[in-house]
């Protein structure tokens, strides 16, 4: 059964997104300021699950902005969450990500110039793609199984240090097909990105476990080397 919410209550915050308006969910640190960090969503939507990983990273230090990029949509259902995906016109996310990027760049909680950006399954796609179009904007981004189509962007912008997490028992991301990727990064942007292989399969780490592929302790062991990273490139 699809399981749609038309009005997303883990909304929390609206940003200003190239002449029109989005929304996400924002969590800050303990501390009260921070690096900055774009969390960014899975096919489901912005769920529990990723305002969870929001408060993970906020209590690790960071001024996490997880964007809403279905508008307040979510699904539990696998059928539903590729059709809101095909659906989402690539220059709306790349508009509303940016936006992202501006918002945390210009918070009065975040520290530096630059910030970080993860993301996961679809958004782990699109982090790559951020990085890229934002330059030296974004210090580090790391993508968790990331999908990404036959055509890959122009990573010649990316400057961002980069690491990658990916499930050797992944249906949906075959590991020749991340081993391209990385070849892709590094001969167009010179950077050598850090990609990591686990045995498990895609969505390893979400602990929602819609697809039956959570693994727990490959999931920790990703979630430790997340943290070190972002702390490693942006304080």
């Amino acid at each position: 059964m699809v399981d749609t919410e038309n009005t997303n209550p883990r909304q929390n915050v609206s940003f200003p997104s190239n002449g029109d308006t989005a929304y996400g969910y924002l969590a800050l640190p303990q501390s009260g300021s921070g690096p900055g960090l774009v969390l960014i969503q899975e096919w489901w939507g912005l769920t529990s699950h990723i305002a969870d990983l929001a408060n993970r990273f906020a209590a690790e230090g960071f001024v996490v902005l997880a964007p809403d990029l279905y508008g307040g949509t979510t699904t539990h259902d696998a059928e539903e969450a590729g059709r809101l995906m095909q659906q989402l016109p690539p220059e709306r996310a790349a508009r509303d990500l940016a936006g992202a990027v501006d918002f945390l760049l210009n918070h009065e909680a975040v520290t530096g110039d630059k910030v970080g950006a993860v993301g996961f399954c679809m958004g782990g796609g699109f982090v790559l793609t951020l990085a890229a179009q934002q330059g030296d904007r974004i210090a580090a981004a790391v993508a968790f199984y990331g999908v990404l189509g036959d055509e890959l962007p122009d990573f010649s912008g990316l400057t961002a240090a980069v690491q990658g997490h990916f499930g050797t028992e992944d249906a949906f991301i075959p590991t020749e097909k991340a081993h391209a990727l990385a070849a892709a990064i590094a001969e167009q942007s010179g950077t050598t990105p850090d990609f990591q292989y686990h045995p498990a399969g895609h969505a390893f780490l979400n602990d929602e476990n819609l697809l039956g592929t959570y693994n727990a302790a490959e999931a920790d062991k990703a979630w430790k080397a997340t943290v070190a990273f972002l702390h490693e490139h942006l304080g």
